[in-house]
Order: structure tokens, then sequence, then C-alpha cells
């Protein structure tokens, strides 16, 4: 593997004034090299002040090089695992001589020139093993040929580098604060808040900094680069840099990638994994996501499940260098979702229930005696809620209740039932709800399917209206009511007053107009009217109809606004 390399390298060693050099800082030479395509059509030359992406095959060394021209010269080199652990390792051999022993400045014959390069594995410098971000920085190095040795012995990977020659002046990764940490400032059973110390980089020396979140269920990322090759829905192959990133302003076809005329001539640079028999299959999308959000140094991270563990990882991406720094990870539980409380029910005994916009009540019935049937009556007073019945945790019940519904379910001895009352999204719910084992036990009224109250506007006058509704099959009590109501009154106003389970007991007896008992065997003649007298012209009322059950439970009809004529 080593040896791929070895014809590109003696090429463009300084064998004489008139060859090519690899990449210096010197940026009129630099500028003219990188546009030479050619120059770098080879990856395992690492350019000085520039990261590098690449790719490593599971237990398949790679090897890259770079020449540090003069003594004394500050180096920096930066390696980072994306997902998988590295081994790695710098060394430095000195240059083979320029020109041969006569001085004739020819070059050594290149044979020659390739043996002494094999021959000599340099002085080790550095070495690490492991998935971290790691660094080799020394202010003063020998002059040299410098070799980068990687090893992925866990699986295929990508990785990143970079070197360079001028630490000082480039600082191309941001810089992190004393305290690196990332605190978690309020838990909530949803929402966790984060903050965190700005960038030196951005406050102090002004460069453009933006922070970038990750969250997931799994493990801190010590890297930016980690992170994106989890959330690559490729597994097996680096995706191409975006041009003015990472390679600019180099040919990004000559970084790893395969040019026109040489696309899969090198296993690395084959575009489909099964080309080369590695198979991969595409792995689902983890739970992972990333969030940039500027320069701010606060974060409200919402959305989250209760009672669940996330891990957060704050990342300072320089804008300009598109180079990131990972801050000190952590992780923290959302809350507990509050435990309801459940409310016990009695036979045959109405419980009322008030349950919060979008919330939800549990209710418990354990009959004490043996039991045929169960019967469960519910009034919503306003909007409709959902009702959920569990048998010893078997689901036996869902439904949406509109006004009084009853549900009869086949009993079973020393059952117990949960139910579970969901409100919705409009505003609160108030609803009253019977369980009972005995069958002929029904203390709210039926209520025909329409409860509407209908006005006759033919047989309006100016001191009264005729209205009519329809009753049930059996014997029930209808009292009438009206209030006089400004002309402004409107339907959203009549919403309000729509709750079912306000009884006659909380109007003024001045409002009471009659009651009276009211049934038909024939459904469709199941209609009464009633003729309302006693009113001022030109004035108008709110009329409402409620019926009253054996057991003194009321329901009532929806209101209807009448006006009088103001003329007869």
């Amino acid at each position: 593997m080593l040896l791929l390399h070895c014809p590109l390298l003696l090429l463009l060693l300084p064998l004489s004034s008139r060859m090519q050099k690899l990449p210096t800082r010197d940026e009129e030479l630099f500028q003219m090299q990188i546009r030479d395509k050619a120059f770098f059509h080879d990856s395992s030359v690492i350019p000085d002040g520039a990261e590098i992406s690449s790719y490593l095959f599971r237990d398949t060394p790679k090897r890259y090089f770079f020449v540090v021209e003069e003594d004394n010269t500050p180096l920096a080199v930066t390696v980072t695992p994306c997902d998988a652990p590295l081994e790695w390792k710098l060394s430095v051999q000195e240059l083979p001589e320029e020109a041969s022993g006569e001085g004739s400045g020819e070059p050594e014959p290149l044979e020659q020139q390739k043996q002494q390069i094999t021959n000599e594995e340099g002085t080790e410098l550095f070495s690490y093993k492991g998935n971290d971000v790691e660094y080799f920085v020394s202010s003063s190095s020998p002059s040299g040929l410098y070799q980068l040795d990687l090893l992925s012995t866990e699986k295929d990977t990508h990785f990143k580098v970079y070197a360079t020659t001028t630490p000082e002046s480039d600082q191309p990764y941001p810089e992190l604060p004393y305290d690196p940490r990332i605190d978690v400032t309020s838990l909530g059973r949803t929402t966790i808040t984060l903050a965190w110390k700005p960038s030196p980089t951005a406050s102090l020396l002004k460069q453009p900094i933006q922070y970038c979140i990750v969250i997931n269920k799994e493990h801190n990322f010590k890297s930016l680069c980690a992170v994106e090759a989890k959330l690559s829905s490729d597994d097996a192959f680096m995706m191409a840099p975006k041009p003015g990133l990472d390679f600019s302003p180099f040919d990004f076809a000559h970084f790893g990638f395969p040019s026109d005329n040489n696309s899969g001539k090198e296993r690395g640079f084959l575009k489909s994994p099964s080309k080369f028999g590695r198979q991969t299959s595409s792995k689902p999308r983890v739970d992972l996501h990333k969030v940039c959000i500027g320069n701010k140094n606060i974060f409200t991270v919402s959305d989250l499940k209760p009672d669940t563990q996330y891990y957060f990882d704050m990342f300072a991406v320089n804008t300009n260098t598109n180079l990131s720094t990972a801050y000190v990870g952590t992780f923290a539980r959302t809350k507990e979702e509050a435990k309801q409380k459940t409310v016990e029910l009695k036979d045959g005994k109405v419980t009322d229930v008030f349950i919060k916009r979008k919330g939800a009540k549990f209710l418990r019935f354990a009959p004490v005696s043996s039991h045929q049937k169960v019967t469960f009556s519910v009034h919503s007073c306003l909007d409709a809620v959902q009702i959920q019945v569990r048998r010893d945790g078997k689901l036996l019940l869902s439904q949406n209740v509109e006004g009084v519904r009853q549900f009869q379910l086949r009993g079973k001895a020393k059952a117990k039932y949960l139910i579970r009352l969901k409100g919705n999204k409009k505003g609160a719910s108030i609803l009253k709800i019977l369980a009972t084992t005995r069958p002929n036990k029904q203390l709210f009224p039926s209520l025909p399917e329409d409860t509407r109250i209908k006005a006759f506007d033919k047989l309006r006058t100016c001191s009264s209206v005729t209205v009519a509704w329809l009753g049930t099959q059996e014997r029930n009590k209808f009292c009438i009511y009206k209030k006089e109501v400004d002309d402004n009154y409107n339907e959203e106003q009549k919403k309000r007053e729509q709750n079912q389970c306000l009884g006659p007991d909380t109007r003024k007896k001045s409002e009471k107009v009659l009651c009276k008992y009211f049934h038909s065997q024939n459904i469709q003649k199941a209609v009464t009217t009633e003729t309302i007298r006693g009113m001022q012209s030109g004035k108008s009322y709110l009329l409402d109809v409620y019926v009253i059950g054996h057991g003194g439970h009321s329901v009532k009809y929806q209101s209807k606004l009448v006006k009088t004529r103001k003329f007869c």
C-alpha cells in the first residue's frame, strides 16, 4: 500500500532547482502549484494550511506526506476521526541529497531515490490511538520529509487532516473558552435550556463564529465530522466537499474523487462499495438532530420526550474556514410527566370532571360485586371529549362524546376499569360521568339527536314568539326559560353560555316561562310547541329548554336567540 505513493512522491521531491516542490506558504508559488491539476492528482500530499477529508478501508493503512523545508519551523498537525477510532503516527526523515557526488547537478536515478526513501522508516514524533480529535504541535520542527500513517482496525471510516507551518497566524479552528462546558440551566418535561461561554475567536478575534447544537439519545460526539457521518444516509463513502469550504481553492476532482478519465481505477476512488466486494447495508437514520443557531450562547431545546435522557454537544464553527471545535458535551434527563391523580368512581353516583385545554383525566371504577354488565353514562357539558375505557388493561371503548352518551359493556368478575377522558384543543372541558352495574339506574335524561330549538318567523308578534323542539319516547319534564339580551348579543356570546350542565337552579325565577311533561311512543311525532308571551316589541331574547331526568339531573338544549317584531 505504501509503495503506491512512492513514484509520485519521488517526482515531487526537490531534487533540483528546476523541479516542482511540494506546497509551500510562498503564496505566489503556492497559487502556481494549485493551478497545476496534475500536481495534486494524488491524495497522499497534504497541502499546507488546508483541511483534507479522506476515507480509510478497515485494516488497510494509508500514508500521507508533506515537506518542511527549513529547520526550526513551527508545525501543527490535527487528525479528526469521524465515525471510528484511528491509529495514527507522525514521523520524519531527512530529505535525500539534491545532487550526485560528482556535483553534476543531475538528479539521482529514480530507482536509487526510491530505494533511499523506502528503506528509511524515519524518526517517530507522535502516535495516538482513539477517536478523539488529537493534535501534534511543535514550535520548532526540523526540516525533512514528514509521514503521517493512519489505520482503522474497526471499520471503513472517514477522517480529516489539517497541517500547517504557520499555526499562530492560521488559527483555523475556533478557540474554546477557559470553561468549555455546556451548562444545563433549566429542565422541564419537554424542554431543556442550555448555555455556554462564547468562543474567544468570536469575542476577541472578531471572526465569524456560529454555534451548532447536536441532540441525540445515545452518546456524546467528539467532532462535528462524527455527527455528519452519522447523519449521512450513505455509510460507506464521504460526501464530496462543497466548493469554497474544505478544499478551496483546490480542484476538488483531484482530492480523493475520480476525474473524468480515471474513474474507478483505484479502489479508493470507486463510487460504489459493491464494485470492490465490500457490501454495506444502508442503516436506518438514528434519532439525531443538528441545529445551527448563529452566534447566541443560550438555547432552549423543545419537543423532547418526558423522563428521557438526552446527550447534547456544542460545536463552534468558523464560517470562514468551515472548521469546528467541540465543547465538552453534557447530558440531562427531562422531568417525568406529572402523575395523574386517579379519581375513584362510586357505583351509581354522578361525578363532575374538569379537564384543562388539551389535558386528560383518569378515573377508576372497581365494582365491589360480580356483574354481568356495566354502564357508563357521559354528559359532555361543552365541546366534545374523548373517552377510553380499559378493563384490566384491555381497551374496550374509544369514542368521542358530545352531549349525553351511554355505553353498556359486558362485565367480568373482579374486573377493574380505567377511564381516560381527554379534552380538546379549543378550550377546557366540563363533563359529568356515571358508572353503574345496575342496568336500570339511569340518572341522565335521554335526548333526541337534534337538540335545537326552532322559532317560527311567521308566528312572531310584537309581544310573543312561537317555538318548537323535539322530545323523546320516555316521559320527561321540560322547562323553558327566557332572558332579555342586548341587540348586539351575538353567536360568540351565546356559545360561551352553552354549558349544558348548568341546570334551572342557576336561573332567576323571573326568567322561568313554564314546565311541562311530554313524550310520544312514535318518535316521528315527538315534537312539542310553545308560544312565549309577555315580551316587549323590538327586543332580543335568549331562550333555553331544559329536560330533567328522574334523578333530578338536567340537560340543556341549544340556546336560541329570537327577536320580537318592532311594528305590528
